[in-house]
């Protein structure tokens, strides 16, 4: 796979224009504040498993519109709290899974909590949330356009509203420092980091690894891989919706929330990768409000730096949590 996207240089400089509605603001106060009608209810069930070395928690919380949502919490063993907290988000059409396929943060020290993906979780890693809320009218197969014509209805408004709540839940859960929570997330996951991170202004840090859902006009015409294809595939189908597609998806740009951030911010982006197209990524880093660093793997795509970038997130929080 060859570099196809803009030079190292120009993606440095890349800045585009935020596609913001003048009522961004108030939409998300809005829809924070109808999330917080329902206690974030968060219980935490002990659950059996063979590790040894971490505590196993079956958790669920209520997300948006009243819906319990599924995570797990995951703590090292004979660690006396209160333990800083990474919250995970998942990537595409993937869930929380099975507890044993999160245990790096646990056996560093972490208190962890990994947020399922309502509907989702059918794709790589298994789900338990559905998705009571799902919104009215045509949608091309995927998660990208349900109700895509109407940001009320949008299916990433009741996403990104759990994401935020799933940051009240891990802020009750036993040895969590609540002042001491960190977003973190893959894809996906990343860009669900770069939203709490946009909304909760008190997290202590972000990690977003080759973030999507960042800057939709670029990504859906520059690449043909999933998900952004999805946006694609809707606009080529409903030619005289293209304005309203763009207009609901400007609700929902992690550009945005980007620039809304405040917390120490790790990015990573892949040259090769044409999931997350490398402009799409540079485009929320460089509008990044606060302090943020970004580790690129020129010949690497949606894998970004693997193993070798979680090397660069332990020292990172590190660094982040003793000063």
């Amino acid at each position: 796979m060859a570099l196809f996207d803009l030079s190292a240089e120009e993606l440095r400089n890349y800045r585009p224009d935020r596609d913001e509605p003048e009522d961004f603001d108030l939409f998300w106060a809005d829809t924070l504040a109808a999330a917080a009608a329902s206690p974030v209810d968060a219980s935490f069930t002990p659950h059996a498993t063979a590790l040894r070395l971490v505590e196993v928690y079956d958790v669920s919380f209520t997300g948006w519109g009243g819906q319990r949502v599924a995570a797990w919490l995951l703590l090292p063993v004979n660690t006396p709290g209160p333990l800083p907290c990474v919250v995970e988000y998942v990537g595409y059409n993937a869930g929380r899974g099975l507890p044993h396929e999160w245990l790096l943060w646990a056996t560093a020290g972490y208190a962890h909590f990994v947020m399922d993906n309502r509907g989702q979780g059918s794709g790589w890693r298994t789900g338990d949330t559905p998705d009571n809320g799902a919104g009215g009218g045509p949608s091309h197969p995927g998660f990208m356009t349900q109700g895509v014509l109407d940001p009320q209805d949008y299916y990433y408004r009741r996403l990104y509203a759990d994401a935020v709540r799933a940051v009240t839940a891990a802020r009750h859960a036993p040895r969590v420092d609540p002042s001491r929570v960190i977003v973190a997330g893959s894809s996906q996951g990343g860009g669900l980091a770069l939203v709490a991170g946009g909304l909760v202004p008190d997290v202590a840090a972000v990690i977003a690894d080759v973030p999507f859902l960042c800057h939709f006009s670029r990504g859906a015409e520059v690449t043909d891989e999933a998900p952004f294809r999805e946006i694609a595939a809707y606009c080529r189908a409903h030619r005289d919706k293209v304005d309203r597609v763009f207009r609901t998806l400007s609700y929902f740009d992690c550009v945005n929330f980007a620039a809304r951030s405040r917390a120490p911010g790790l990015f990573s982006v892949g040259l090769m990768d044409q999931i997350t197209p490398p402009s799409t990524v540079y485009a929320a880093h460089n509008h990044y409000a606060g302090r943020k660093e970004i580790h690129v793997y020129p010949y690497n795509a949606h894998e970004g730096g693997g193993p070798h970038h979680q090397v660069n997130q332990l020292d990172f929080l590190g660094k982040v949590l003793a000063a």
